[in-house]
C-alpha cells in the first residue's frame, strides 16, 4: 500500500517476537486465544478483484526445493472450494476462504488468484544490501496490473529493517496508465534471524522457550517464509492500497493476520503456537494441507463474521 505497511517482529509479554505490519511501535496481546482484537473497520477503499496473478521474483540463491515449497503454497490458494482437488482437509484453500467474508462486506467479488510467472535473479543485480526502493524496483519486474508481485530474498541478502523491525512487508505501486499492482516482500531468515522470523520452527531469541517445531517441508527458512507470506497475502487481499480493512492508525494498522499474532491453533499462548497436526513419520507440525501433497503452517486470521481469531485448527 502507499504507506508501505510492513510486517513487524514485535515483543509480546516476555518479549517473544511476533509478526505485525510495518511500524516501529510494538503491539501486545495479554492473553492470546482469550482476548480478541476489535473488529477491523472497512475504510471504503478499492480491493483486489478479477483474475490476479501472483508472480514470484526470486532474488539471490534458492534451491529448487525451496522454490517448490513456496510456489506450491501459492498454487494452493487458487481455489476457495473446501473440497479443492489435491488438498486434504484442513486445507490452504479453506483457510484462504476467510477472505470471502471481507469481500462480502465490501460488496466486491473476491479475486481469483493464480500462480503467475517466476523470475530468477540469482546474480544479485542490486547487490546484497537492499533498501525499500530496491524492493519496489524488484517488484516492478512482475506484472504491471492485476497482480501481486512477490519479492523473495535469499538468506544472504540484507534488507532495510529486516530482523530489526520486520520479517516482510506489503505495498503497492503508484497509479499509472498501465494500471497498478500490489506487492509483497519476504526474506529468508534461516541464517540471519530464525529466532525472530522463523518461529515456531526455531527457538525464539526471547521469551518462553518451548521446543521448536519441526518444519512441515523440512526447511526452516522456506517454511518460515511461507508463514510470513501467508499473513502478508491476507493483508494484501484485504488492505491492498491502505484504505481497505484495518484497525488503528493507517501507518501501523492491524490487518487480517497481524490482528491475531502468534496464533496457529487452539489454545495458543506466548511461546506456544497452539494445538497442531503432527506428521507421525517426520514429527513435523502443520495446520493445513496444500497442493501436491504439501503441508504448511499458516497464521490465524481475524474472522469478521465471529470477531475472533481463527485458523482451520481453531
Amino acid at each position: 500500500m502507499d504507506s508501505k505497511i510492513s510486517l513487524l517482529v514485535c515483543l509480546f509479554l516476555s518479549s517473544l517476537f511476533i509478526f505485525f505490519q510495518r511500524s516501529v511501535e510494538g503491539r501486545k496481546l495479554t492473553a492470546l486465544g482469550e482476548e480478541q482484537p476489535p473488529a477491523l473497520k472497512y475504510h471504503n477503499g478499492v480491493l483486489l478483484t478479477g483474475p490476479i496473478s501472483v508472480n514470484l521474483i526470486w532474488y539471490g540463491k534458492f534451491t529448487a526445493s525451496q522454490r517448490s515449497i513456496v510456489s506450491d503454497f501459492v498454487s494452493s490458494l487458487s481455489s476457495t472450494s473446501k473440497k479443492s482437488a489435491g488438498q486434504n482437509q484442513p486445507s490452504v484453500s479453506a483457510w484462504w476462504a476467510t477472505m470471502e467474508k471481507y469481500y462480502s462486506q465490501s460488496r466486491t467479488r473476491m479475486p481469483k488468484l493464480s500462480l503467475g510467472k517466476q523470475i530468477l535473479d540469482d546474480s544479485y543485480s542490486l547487490g546484497k544490501s537492499l533498501s525499500d526502493s530496491d524492493i519496489a524496483k524488484l517488484a516492478s519486474k512482475g506484472a504491471p496490473s492485476y497482480a501481486i508481485n512477490v519479492v523473495l530474498t535469499s538468506d544472504d541478502v540484507a534488507v532495510e529493517g529486516f530482523c530489526m523491525s520486520r520479517c516482510g512487508t506489503h505495498g503497492s505501486s503508484p497509479r499509472s496508465r498501465s494500471g497498478r499492482f500490489a506487492y509483497v516482500w519476504v526474506g529468508n531468515s534461516a541464517s540471519q534471524c530464525p529466532g525472530q522470523c522463523a518461529w515456531p520452527f526455531h527457538q525464539p531469541i526471547y521469551g518462553p522457550q518451548s521446543p521448536a517445531l519441526v518444519a512441515p517441508n523440512g526447511d526452516v527458512g522456506a517454511d518460515g517464509m511461507v508463514v510470513n507470506l501467508a499473513g502478508l497475502l491476507a493483508g494484501t487481499a484485504t488492505n491492498p492500497f491502505g484504505n481497505g480493512f484495518f484497525q488503528g492508525a493507517k501507518e501501523a494498522p492491524l490487518e487480517a493476520a497481524s490482528a491475531c499474532p502468534g496464533i496457529y491453533g487452539k489454545g495458543a499462548y506466548p511461546g506456544y503456537a497452539g494445538e497442531l497436526l503432527v506428521d507421525p513419520a517426520s514429527g513435523a507440525s502443520y495446520n493445513v494441507n496444500g497442493a501436491h501433497g504439501r503441508r504448511y503452517l499458516v497464521p490465524a486470521l481475524f474472522d469478521p463474521s465471529t470477531s475472533s481469531c481463527s485458523t482451520t485448527m481453531v
